[in-house]
């Protein structure tokens, strides 16, 4: 029998509470106009995701004055954006257009590992970059040797594993819990949080096994980061030069700014306790950490960033250059008073 899905009054889909497939995604309950209005806004942000990511992508490979250690952690950063942004808004899109939102038990173990996958990486990642910007900043004369291009790679073998070893324990402890009928996930999404609601037995075992392994990651890439811009910062106060730095500082900032959105929203999200999450105020954080901070990194990244900036020029100029009729129309510009 057909039963009105819970939620705000008005809402259009239903679900079928005796239907065999295995989960229903609720995302967002609202009218059918709000609806297609949520999937407008969310298709404008995947759209301004991948744009700027791969355009981070693009210029890194085609400046040879980027193939630096910290671009190659750059690169890669906009790399896992793109890869866990793609894992959610692609299904969520589709959702907003059916009346009914099934994801098998497959799809949504998948969608749980490959996002748990990335996110967990990212962690490491950042911590590699906040390394990076450590012997930049402190030791510039063993920059060059300390920071080899087989360090870079270890490091980011190391980011990969990780990720990929913590998504496994996520996935498994989760997948191994029955759940009840109907599967219904109040989320957008396959989540921990959400999931560990629907199940029927005791849920406590994976929630601690989550949360240790979640912790470890989140505290222990945490405390890394802060010991390495905490020598940063004193290394930068004790510069003479102002030039100096404001160099410093200007490398540094975007990178601190995107370390306190992606943390902030994750310790949020992961470390509470079971009896404080609300689901509703979880897919608001959700939203912040897997939609707008990939799409607002490129931004953080380039806007105050004078390599990229300079880049971009160059990529610029070789595009008018490589085109008569907009080379012939920037020549025309430039001779306007």
């Amino acid at each position: 029998m057909l039963s009105p899905r819970k939620g705000l009054p008005g809402t259009f889909s239903m679900v079928d509470d005796n239907d065999t497939s295995d989960f229903v995604l609720l995302g967002f309950p609202a009218r059918e106009d709000l609806q297609v209005a949520c999937f407008v806004l969310f298709l404008a942000t995947y759209v301004v995701t991948l744009t700027g990511n791969l355009g981070v992508l693009l210029l890194i490979w085609i400046d040879p004055c980027l193939h630096t250690p910290m671009y190659f952690f750059l690169s890669h950063l906009s790399l896992l954006d793109i890869c866990y942004s793609s894992t959610i808004i692609p299904r969520s899109l589709l959702n907003f257009l059916l009346e009914k939102k099934v994801i098998s038990l497959a799809g949504c173990a998948a969608q749980l590992f490959f996002f748990a996958a990335c996110a967990t990486a990212e962690c490491y990642l950042l911590a590699a970059m906040a390394y990076d910007r450590y012997l930049a900043v402190c030791n510039p004369l063993l920059y060059s040797v300390v920071m080899s291009q087989k360090l870079c790679v270890r490091l980011l073998v190391g980011a990969y594993s990780a990720g990929v070893l913590s998504s496994t324990i996520h996935t498994v402890s989760i997948a191994r819990l029955p759940f009840c009928r109907p599967r219904r996930i109040d989320h957008f999404f396959c989540d921990g949080p959400p999931l560990l609601a629907l199940s029927c037995s005791d849920t406590h075992l994976s929630e601690v096994t989550i949360a240790a392994v979640v912790g470890f990651n989140v505290l222990s890439t945490t405390a890394f980061i802060s010991v390495s811009y905490s020598l940063v910062l004193s290394a930068v106060w004790r510069m003479r030069s102002a030039a100096g730095r404001r160099k410093a500082f200007s490398t540094c900032a975007p990178h601190l700014g995107s370390i306190a959105l992606y943390y902030g929203s994750s310790l949020f999200m992961y470390l509470q306790l079971s009896s404080s999450h609300s689901l509703q105020r979880d897919k608001v954080v959700s939203m912040l950490y897997s939609v707008a901070i990939p799409m607002l990194n490129p931004f953080i990244y380039s806007l105050r960033n004078t390599d990229m900036k300079n880049a971009m020029r160059k990529a610029k100029g070789r595009v008018l250059s490589s085109v008569p009729i907009l080379a012939s129309w920037s020549a025309e510009r430039r001779r306007l008073p």
